[in-house]
């Protein structure tokens, strides 16, 4: 079992192996709960005529929902497949622009956006600038609007437990013993610390869902294709690794397992931009 989070040293490598199979993740990788849409709209403010600048777009998975709700879009991804299967899913919509581009050096547009989205993406921005560069893209008042998902407990709980076999033979860069956390014990501490700190936004409102995703072996092992850390290993090691998890799948679970996200919603306000020669105001958060 890995999470797909990038270490810090090598976040601008593996954040390019997405872009190497983009029909694979668009076709293998889950969307996102609609209620998380839905709050979207009362949390941030985002629907109808809203103007939202997209960081990390992939190939569309958020970008639909938000097109559905007649948002206007710029939707700026790293890779050139990704953003190709991007303006295909989107092309039937006129407000969504898919620009290939590195959202830290890109050069903002002069007109502000009402709210900037990051779906499973924010983590893999620079943390020197990521605060700054959304914050000089909003408008006061506007919202960044960070979503995560992470492997969490629960679904086919043994089945998580015993593939760790195969995660310590293949790959050793595995913690051993490593089980998925309690919901509970997810911690969002590190972004609001970083919202406060940067002194650019408000507190950051915290949403969260639970949902568990049924998987044939197939599928399961499509998902693993498209996490950054498996795709990283030796093509000698990941065959070994996917054969291991194939044969336990289809030899003690039936040739299916389910497995629990959590996907998070966190939202915070820009404030107004410190002017000249102004400390910043580092706000209270929640």
């Amino acid at each position: 079992m890995r999470d797909d989070r990038p270490d810090e040293a090598r976040r601008p490598h593996l954040r390019q192996t997405f872009d190497e199979d983009a029909e694979l993740y668009d076709r293998a990788r889950p969307g996102y709960p609609t209620e998380l849409f839905d709050d979207l709209t009362d949390v941030a403010g985002i629907g109808d005529g809203c103007r939202v600048l997209e960081v990390g777009a992939g190939t569309g998975k958020a970008t639909l929902p938000l097109a559905e709700r007649g948002c206007r879009i710029t939707a700026v991804e790293l890779g050139a497949d990704m953003s190709a299967v991007a303006r295909r899913n989107l092309a039937r919509f006129r407000n969504v622009e898919i620009v290939t581009a590195d959202f830290e050096t890109w050069p903002l547009p002069r007109e502000p956006f009402d709210a900037v989205v990051a779906a499973t993406a924010f983590h893999w921005i620079d943390p020197a600038v990521r605060m700054t560069r959304t914050a000089d893209a909003l408008r006061p008042g506007g919202a960044l609007a960070v979503v995560t998902t992470q492997h969490v407990a629960g679904g086919s709980e043994e089945f998580f437990i015993e593939v760790q076999n195969c995660y310590e033979r293949f790959d050793p860069a595995t913690p051993v013993g490593l089980r998925p956390p309690a919901a509970r014990d997810i911690d969002s501490s590190d972004h609001v610390d970083e919202v406060a700190r940067s002194g650019r936004f408000g507190p950051v409102v915290l949403r969260r869902y639970e949902w568990d995703l049924t998987y044939s072996t197939e599928q399961y092992l499509e998902v693993l294709r498209t996490y950054s850390g498996h795709r990283a290993l030796a093509p000698r090691a990941r065959k070994g690794l996917l054969d291991c998890i194939a044969g336990l799948i289809d030899g003690r679970y039936g040739g299916r397992i389910t497995k629990r996200y959590l996907t998070e919603l966190r939202v915070s306000r820009a404030a107004p931009a410190p002017q000249p020669g102004q400390l910043p105001v580092h706000p209270r958060h929640s």
